[in-house]
C-alpha cells in the first residue's frame, strides 16, 4: 500500500461513517458500518479497518500504517450526558454557594409548563462541600482560602468514593490563586481522581453557567478518558503511527490528551464537522448562504451559515445543562430515521424523540424491535429500497415494516399508506420547527437560503422540508451520509481562549482591551507549541462579546485587524449596533455600550482534503437509471413507477425531473414531482422547483 491516506471517522448513534482521502491522487472513498453502542471504539476500529482494506486490499496486517492523519467525531460525551452515565462527582465551592448548582437561574425552559421536570443535578447535596474563601469582583482578596477546610473536604470526598472533583470559586475567573491552591491539595489527597477547575475550563463571568460547565467537565472526564484508553490501543494495533485527533464542538480538532482533559468541549463533536464540511462545499459551489440539515438515525442537527460561516456560540444549553464553551451554533431535535412513531394519550400521531438507535434499529432491520420508526415508513412507501441498504450489505424486510405501520393505521383508523405518509409529515413538521428557531426567530428568512441536506436520512426528507419552509433550492453533497466524517478532513486544529473584562466601548478602554488580548495570545502561543504547530501555520482571530449597559445578553462581534486603538473601539460600537439591529430590529444609539468578554480563536492550519471540480458531461442522465420501482407519493396519493438513479453514474451537467430517486451506498435522495435535479461540477446534486 503506497498511498498516504487521511482518514475521518464520525461515530454516531446508529452508524459509524468513514471517509478516506488519498493525498497523492485526491481520491475520496467512503465506508459505513453499524455503530457498537456497548463500546464505540470497536465500531470505529472495525470501520477503519474495513474501509482501508477495501481501498487497499494489499495493506497487510497493519492497514493504518500509511495513514497520514486520523480524526474522528464522537457522541461519547453527549450520550453519557443524555443517559446520565457520568461518574460519581464531588464539588468544592465558596462558602454559601453549595446549592447554586441546584438553584440555577429563575427561568423556566417552557414558560407555561408548570409540570416541567428539571434535569437531575449531577452532584448530590452531600457531595457539594463549601470552604471559606472570597475574592471580590475587583480581584481583591476579602477572605483568604481556608486550606485546612479544603483538605478536610478532599478527605471527605475520598471517603465517599468520588471519581472526579470540580472546583469553582465565586470569582475564580478574576483571580485564580485560590482555585489553583485547592487543586494542589486535591492532587495530594485524591491522586487518582479527575480534577477540573473553573479558571481552566470557563474563565468567564456568570457563576451558575461557569459552575455547571466545570461540573459537567468533571462528570464526563473519566468517561472520555476510558473511551480514549480503549480506542488508542485498537488504532495502534491497526498500525496507526500518527497522533489521532478528536473533534470539538467549535468545529476544530484537538489531540486526545486535550480532549481527555476537557471533554465538555466535545458534546457537539459529531455534528460540528458536518457544518465545517458544509462550509467548504458551499464555498466551492458558490452558495454561501445555507441552512444545513443533518438528519441521522437518532437526531437532526440544523445550523445557519451566512456568508459561508456558521456563527460561534459562547454558551448553550445541551440536554438541559448550561455549558460555557465555544461551539458552533447548532440546534438539535430528536427527529431521525430511528425516531419511533406512536400515538399519544389524546389519540394523535407523534414521532420521536425516542429512537430505536443502532440496536435493535427500525423494525425492518429484523433485530427484535416492533415499534415503527421513520425508516420503516419510508420502506413501506418504497421511497427507501425495500430489499436492502448500504449498497446491498444490509438486508431489510419490508413485510415487518408493513406489519408495524399497519398496527398504527388500525388504531388511527387510516389506511396503511396514509399512515406511513403521516409519519413523514409529522417528522417534517418537527424539523421545520427546528429550522425556524435558527432562522425566523433570529431575523433570517429561510427563503433566502439554500437547504444543504446530509446525514444518512437528510437527502430523503430534504425536498419535502424545503417545501414546508418555501425554500426553492436543495443541495445534496456527493457523499451526504458521511459528510460529518469528511468534515474532519476539511478542518484545522483549533483552540479557543476567553477572559471576562467589563470595559466601556470607548477610547479610554483601548489599552485594557489590548492588554487582555495580549494575555490570551500568550495562552494561544503555549497551545501552538504543545500541539507542535509551525509558526507559518498559526492563525489568530479576535472577537468580543458586547451589550448595552444593563442588558443580560451579549452579541459576539469580530475585532478588526490591526493595532487596538480609538478607531477600533468606534468600529466595534458601530458593528455592535448593526448586529443588534439585525437580531432585535432596533439599535439604541444613545445608550452606552460595554465589552464583556474577550475571545481569541487559535487555528493551526493543516493539509486538507481538496474538493475537485469535474468537466461537464451533458444533460442526458438516462445512463444513470438503474431500474424503476413503484413508489407511493403524497403528491399523487398512490404508487408511481419511478426511475431509480445510481448516484455513482451521474455526471456533471446531468439533469432529470421528479419524481425520481437517487440511491448511493450512504444515502437516498427523493426528487418529488414538481422539482428537477441537476449535477454541478463538484458532483453536488441540486434540487430546484421546476
Amino acid at each position: 500500500m503506497t498511498q498516504r491516506w487521511r482518514v475521518g471517522v464520525d461515530s454516531g448513534g446508529t452508524f459509524t461513517d468513514v471517509c478516506l482521502f488519498d493525498e497523492e491522487h485526491g481520491r475520496v472513498e467512503v465506508w459505513k458500518v453499524p455503530s457498537t453502542p456497548d463500546d464505540p471504539s470497536r465500531g470505529i476500529a472495525e470501520g477503519v479497518e474495513e474501509g482501508l482494506r477495501r481501498v487497499a486490499p494489499d495493506a497487510g496486517d497493519k492497514p493504518a500504517s500509511h495513514v497520514a492523519y486520523f480524526g474522528h467525531g464522537t457522541t461519547v460525551a453527549t450520550n453519557a450526558l443524555i443517559q446520565h452515565r457520568g461518574v460519581k462527582t464531588g464539588l468544592i465551592t465558596t462558602e454559601g454557594f453549595r446549592d447554586l448548582l441546584e438553584i440555577g437561574r429563575q427561568k423556566r425552559p417552557d414558560l407555561y409548563d408548570i409540570q416541567v421536570d428539571k434535569p437531575p443535578t449531577l452532584v448530590p447535596r452531600d457531595l457539594r462541600l463549601e470552604v471559606a474563601e472570597r475574592v471580590l469582583h475587583t480581584g481583591q482578596v476579602a477572605t483568604a482560602l481556608d486550606e485546612k477546610a479544603v483538605r478536610a473536604a478532599a478527605r471527605r470526598l475520598r471517603a465517599a468514593g468520588v471519581e472526579a472533583v470540580a472546583v469553582s470559586f465565586l470569582y475564580g475567573f478574576v483571580r485564580p490563586e485560590h482555585e489553583k491552591r485547592a487543586l494542589a491539595i486535591l492532587r495530594e489527597e485524591l491522586p487518582d481522581a479527575f480534577l477540573s477547575a473553573g479558571h481552566e475550563i470557563a474563565p468567564e463571568f456568570r457563576e451558575f453557567e461557569r459552575l455547571s460547565t466545570v461540573v459537567l467537565n468533571a462528570y464526563l472526564g473519566p468517561v472520555m478518558a476510558r473511551y480514549i484508553e480503549r480506542l488508542s490501543p485498537r488504532l495502534e494495533a491497526l498500525g496507526l503511527q500518527t497522533a489521532p485527533h478528536l473533534t470539538q464542538s467549535n468545529g476544530g480538532v484537538i489531540g486526545f490528551a486535550t480532549a481527555a482533559a476537557m471533554p465538555v468541549r466535545t458534546v457537539l463533536s459529531g455534528p460540528s464537522t458536518g457544518v465545517v464540511g458544509a462550509q467548504a462545499i458551499g464555498r466551492a459551489a458558490g452558495m454561501t448562504d445555507l441552512i444545513t440539515f443533518d438528519m441521522g438515525g437518532t437526531s437532526t442537527d440544523v445550523a445557519l451559515l451566512q456568508d459561508g460561516q456558521c456563527k460561534l456560540a459562547s454558551e448553550a444549553t445541551v440536554h438541559g445543562y448550561p455549558i460555557k464553551a465555544p461551539m458552533l451554533d447548532i440546534h438539535t431535535v430528536g427527529a431521525g430515521g430511528g425516531s419511533i412513531a406512536h400515538i399519544d394519550a389524546g389519540g394523535l400521531l407523534k414521532v420521536g424523540p425516542c429512537s430505536c438507535g443502532a440496536d435493535p434499529g427500525p423494525v425492518c432491520y429484523d433485530r427484535g424491535n416492533r415499534e415503527p420508526a421513520v425508516t420503516d415508513a419510508n420502506v413501506v412507501l418504497q421511497i427507501l429500497n425495500p430489499e436492502h441498504l448500504l449498497g446491498g450489505r444490509m438486508k431489510i424486510r419490508r413485510t415487518l415494516a408493513v406489519e408495524a405501520v399497519q398496527g398504527l393505521a388500525d388504531r388511527l383508523k387510516l389506511g396503511l399508506m396514509e399512515t406511513a405518509q403521516g409519519v413523514l409529515s409529522v417528522v417534517t413538521a418537527n424539523m421545520a420547527r427546528a429550522i425556524r428557531v435558527i432562522s425566523v426567530q433570529r431575523g433570517h428568512d429561510p427563503r433566502n437560503y439554500t437547504l444543504m441536506a446530509f446525514g444518512g436520512a437528510g437527502p430523503l426528507h430534504a425536498a419535502r422540508l424545503a417545501r414546508e419552509l418555501d425554500m426553492r433550492r436543495v443541495l445534496v453533497p456527493a457523499n451526504p451520509g458521511i459528510l460529518c466524517a469528511m468534515g474532519l478532513l476539511l478542518t484545522d486544529l483549533r483552540a479557543d481562549f476567553a477572559v471576562t473584562r467589563l470595559l466601556p466601548a470607548n477610547d479610554g478602554a483601548a489599552a485594557d482591551l489590548a492588554e487582555g488580548f495580549a494575555a490570551l495570545a500568550s495562552q494561544a502561543e503555549r497551545w501552538f507549541e504543545q500541539e507542535g504547530i509551525a509558526a507559518v501555520d498559526r492563525r489568530l482571530a479576535r472577537t468580543v462579546d458586547m451589550r448595552y449597559r444593563g442588558q443580560n445578553y451579549e452579541l459576539g462581534i469580530a475585532v478588526p485587524d490591526g493595532a487596538t486603538g480609538g478607531a477600533t473601539m468606534a468600529a466595534l460600537a458601530a458593528l455592535f449596533a448593526e448586529a443588534h439591529r439585525q437580531r432585535y430590529g432596533f439599535a439604541a444609539d444613545e445608550d452606552p455600550v460595554e465589552i464583556v468578554t474577550l475571545r481569541l480563536e487559535a487555528n493551526g492550519v493543516v493539509r486538507k482534503a481538496e474538493l475537485e471540480a469535474h468537466p461537464e458531461a451533458g444533460a442526458d442522465a438516462s445512463g444513470a437509471v438503474a431500474q424503476h420501482r413503484d413508489v407511493w407519493l403524497a403528491e399523487t396519493r398512490g404508487f408511481v413507477s419511478t426511475p431509480i438513479y445510481a448516484r455513482e453514474r451521474l455526471r456533471p451537467g446531468n439533469r432529470f425531473p421528479g419524481p425520481a430517486i437517487v440511491e448511493q451506498m450512504d444515502a437516498t435522495t427523493l426528487v418529488p414531482p414538481g422539482m428537477a435535479a441537476r449535477v454541478d461540477r463538484w458532483l453536488n446534486l441540486i434540487l430546484e422547483a421546476a
